[in-house]
């Protein structure tokens, strides 16, 4: 019997329909967490280059707390004092992973280190932990301390209570709330059954009982999904063929050129999916 040593952590995301006041509510915030961050690293920068020493996390949020005071920097106090905490502990996160691989005690790719947040960065996001007391209402909307109560388009049930949640905007202006839950201590269920696998060529897989995967052709799906406990398998939608008309086209003239062929797919702000041809 095998039993989790440590909690997991899972990760749920969900797609979002904030309202014109939340769009305007999560806006500030990012925009707050951002010159958070940014005021300290240039901070941390300022003092590397003068030769004085490191300024630690504690220090850090000190001076969060004191320019709060001040009416140059009075505005983030519109936002929910745990989001810019939050920007500071990604600051931090980012400079222990930066010294961890200079210094070896990292393994992989070498890190660069943190650099400057843009407003014209794809990617906008912030956190929220559970001192901030967010939390998902009956209605099944997601409550966001100095956001409001926002829909959620809930495509599966939480296993458990979240401990945090990123609100994330993309580039093409859509909203997702990520969860971070963790999973309990329960032990996965037993089997007497083992199974070999044999990676090939002409086959994608072949099982020690004689059962053979089919390798997908041009990278579709075969439409099946293999649990290798059990070789059950579920019938699951194909994609597309490539010859849909709904997508667009671009090749020869003849447009039977597969080597040139494009499948085309976009979305709009507001997530509806665009297709298109054209010659």
């Amino acid at each position: 019997m095998t039993e989790y040593r440590e909690n997991v952590q899972l990760r749920y995301s969900y797609r979002l329909d904030p309202r014109p006041r939340h769009r305007a509510a999560l806006g500030k915030a990012f925009g707050c967490a951002r010159v958070v961050f940014n005021d300290a690293l240039a901070a941390r920068r300022a003092a590397y280059a003068a030769g004085e020493p490191y300024i630690g996390d504690a220090a850090l949020s000190a001076r969060l707390t004191a320019c709060k005071g001040t009416p140059e920097r009075a505005w983030p106090g519109g936002v929910s004092a745990v989001v810019l905490q939050q920007a500071l502990a990604d600051l931090n996160t980012a400079y222990r992973n930066f010294f961890a691989s200079v210094t070896g005690r990292r393994k992989g790719p070498k890190v660069a280190p943190p650099r400057f947040r843009s407003r014209k960065d794809r990617r906008q996001s912030v956190r929220f932990t559970a001192n901030s007391r967010f939390r998902v209402l009956g209605n099944g909307r997601l409550r966001l301390p100095k956001v409001g109560a926002v829909e959620v388009r809930w495509s599966s049930d939480l296993p458990a209570v979240p401990t945090s949640v990123t609100v994330i905007r993309d580039a093409a202006g859509r909203y997702f709330a990520s969860f971070v839950v963790e999973a309990g201590r329960e032990p996965l269920p037993e089997t007497d059954r083992e199974c070999g696998i044999d990676l090939g060529l002409t086959h994608f897989a072949v099982l020690d009982d004689g059962t053979k995967i089919a390798a997908s052709l041009g990278g579709q799906n075969d439409g099946r999904i293999v649990y290798l406990n059990n070789t059950a398998s579920v019938p699951v939608p194909a994609p597309p063929a490539r010859t849909d008309p709904t997508y667009l086209t671009l090749g020869t003239n003849n447009g039977t050129d597969s080597a040139n062929h494009i499948q085309f797919s976009a979305f709009d702000p507001a997530g509806d999916r665009i297709k298109g041809r054209y010659e």
